[in-house]
């Protein structure tokens, strides 16, 4: 299950004002946990009339880009919850050379820790590779670094990008960290989440960049029926 705190900030400045903040620097000394930033480009994909959403599920096609990356990642997320910027979620991952999503492959090569499988089968019933379609699209950069707090490991994620309409009329900016408890207690992360938040403008999300992206995207659609 993917357990991670979501936190948003008025504009990117604020954001990443945190990297070089002094108890940011105690839990990452000389940027040891340091990775590449990328490019992440996520299309996400349902039915025509949301079914997988509908259901509490998503499904991502992450294509990596970076100087020395360029891979996709495919991943279905389901059920869970969310309570103040905490986000709780099963997840399935595949690793990909190419953006080609297909369901059954999916089934085969998911991997998701200790997450059931039946549930997987749950966000697939009664849908078929020919009923997928777009949803919706975005993209970010994403800057890296693995936390060390106690005896848990904690990725803390960077987005910086812009969430935009079909035609560019409307933007909706993404300044956010993400903090994901890769191994370790949810306890530390709730302190982590204290130390980092302690004098910085910034408030919990609990709304996914996906579905910010989805409402954008049926605005778009309602604005298509209204002019037919």
């Amino acid at each position: 299950m993917e357990t991670e705190v979501k936190l948003g900030f008025k504009d990117k400045e604020s954001l990443y004002k945190v990297a070089l903040s002094e108890n940011f620097r105690k839990l990452c000394p000389d940027n040891s946990g340091f990775r590449e930033p990328v490019l992440l480009e996520n299309t996400y994909l349902d039915t025509d009339d949301l079914a997988i959403t509908n259901r509490g599920g998503a499904i991502r096609i992450r294509h990596y880009k970076g100087a020395s990356k360029d891979s996709y990642e495919f991943t279905v997320k389901f059920g869970g919850g969310t309570s103040k910027g905490l986000h709780r979620r099963f997840e399935w991952n595949v690793k990909s050379n190419s953006g080609e999503f297909s369901i059954e492959s999916f089934r085969i090569a998911a991997t998701g820790g200790n997450d059931p499988y039946d549930l997987l089968n749950e966000v697939f019933k009664d849908i078929t590779d020919d009923d997928l379609k777009i949803a919706c699209f975005n993209s970010f950069n994403r800057t890296v670094y693995e936390l060390r707090y106690n005896n848990s490991s904690i990725e803390a994620c960077f987005d910086n990008g812009v969430i935009r309409n079909s035609d560019g009329t409307k933007t909706d900016e993404i300044c956010e960290l993400e903090l994901e408890l890769i191994k370790g207690d949810i306890n530390d992360l709730d302190e982590v989440t204290s130390i980092l938040t302690d004098g910085n403008d910034c408030a919990p999300l609990d709304m996914t960049k996906y579905i910010r992206t989805l409402n954008m995207a049926l605005g778009d659609r309602k604005g298509e029926s209204n002019e037919e």
